[in-house]
């Protein structure tokens, strides 16, 4: 499988000549849709959903997502997929796991979210939450920052989930210097040579995963 990152928490997962995106976003990549079979939205907030971008992509594109997400898009029809947890679908050889409810709490005085986290083959990506996944995650996409988490969560996350690497998203919030940062610290604490990798990529990255879930040259 390739995975290639285009932009903040948009990725593009590539198989067996199977296209799925992840995530596209206000702070991706204008073309993330370009060459796409399905389209997957954890949840409704803009840096994740723009609607207008998957109407504008044309209807061969199916799209998986949770109910709040899907009744945004209901003049699509047949094209939506509602998916929740402890749901399984296909997408082409691909076959994607949900699990996660709700968004990580932004504040006491916000309404929740529904988001959904979707794993194919050992790769996870959790939207804004802290999913912990009831089978095992090889490669865990975990944020770099973002208003509703803190580095000491992060790190306890990672832990938790046991990756075997760590690529980070939700980076849009940050600088550069601050991007630098917290990288640097979370390798700290949870790298090492006992420790997951932990990655950071740019627009336009793509990684082979080996069978094993690992990055590979």
């Amino acid at each position: 499988m390739q995975i290639t990152s285009l932009g903040h928490s948009c990725v593009r997962l590539q198989h067996q000549g199977c296209t799925v995106v992840i995530d596209p976003g206000c702070f991706s990549d204008p073309d993330a849709l370009e060459g796409a079979d399905a389209v997957l939205v954890t949840h409704e907030h803009v840096d994740h959903f723009v609607p207008d971008r998957l109407r504008e992509a044309g209807g061969d594109i199916d799209i998986w997502t949770n109910p709040a997400v899907a009744r945004h898009l209901a003049d699509l029809g047949g094209r939506v997929h509602t998916v929740r947890h402890g749901d399984a679908f296909d997408v082409g050889p691909l076959e994607f796991h949900v699990y996660g409810e709700k968004h990580a709490t932004i504040h006491r005085d916000f309404a929740e979210f529904d988001n959904v986290g979707f794993l194919v083959d050992g790769v996870f990506h959790p939207g804004d939450a802290l999913t912990v996944p009831e089978e095992e995650v090889r490669t865990l996409f975990a944020p770099a920052g973002a208003p509703w988490v803190k580095l000491a969560e992060v790190v306890d996350y990672v832990r938790e989930v046991g990756p075997g690497e760590v690529f980070l998203v939700h980076d849009a919030v940050l600088s550069p210097p601050a991007l630098s940062a917290h990288t640097q610290i979370l390798t700290g604490l949870v790298g090492g040579p006992h420790g997951p990798a932990v990655r950071t990529w740019s627009a336009g990255d793509t990684v082979g995963l080996s069978g094993a879930g690992g990055a590979s040259s």
